[in-house]
C-alpha cells in the first residue's frame, strides 16, 4: 500500500482515536468496580466483602492488561490494520459516496477526499 502523507495521517488519528477510546472503557471499569465495592462494603458482611474485592479485581486486571495488549497490537500493526479499513471504507465511498455520513468517519477523511 502506498504511504502517501495524507494516508499516514488519517491511520494516525485513527489508532489515536482507539486508544483514547480504550483508555476511556479501562477508566470507567475501575471507576465503576470501585463505585460497586464500596458501595457494597457497607451492606456486606467480611466474606461477600472479600469475595467482592478478589472478582473487582481479577475483573479491573484482566480487562487492563487484556486493553493494553489490544493497544500494543493495533500500534505495532496499524499500517495494516487501519490502512485496509481505510482501503475499504474508501471503496465503499467511491461505490456510494451517500453510504457513510458517520460523523467522525467524515472527520478522518475530509482531508483526503
Amino acid at each position: 500500500m502506498n504511504m502517501t502523507p495524507e494516508l499516514r495521517k488519517r491511520i494516525d488519528a485513527m489508532l489515536a482515536r482507539d486508544t483514547a477510546a480504550a483508555a476511556a472503557f479501562v477508566l470507567v471499569l475501575w471507576i465503576v468496580i470501585g463505585f460497586v465495592f464500596f458501595e457494597m462494603t457497607g451492606l456486606a458482611g467480611p466474606a461477600i466483602t472479600t469475595v467482592l474485592l478478589v472478582g473487582g479485581a481479577l475483573v479491573v486486571l484482566f480487562n487492563t492488561v487484556s486493553m493494553t495488549a489490544m493497544v500494543r497490537h493495533y500500534r505495532a500493526e496499524k499500517d495494516r490494520i487501519y490502512g485496509l479499513d481505510i482501503e475499504h471504507l474508501d471503496a465503499m465511498r467511491a461505490n456510494n459516496p451517500d453510504a457513510l455520513h458517520l460523523p467522525a468517519i467524515d472527520e478522518l477523511t475530509r482531508e483526503t477526499r
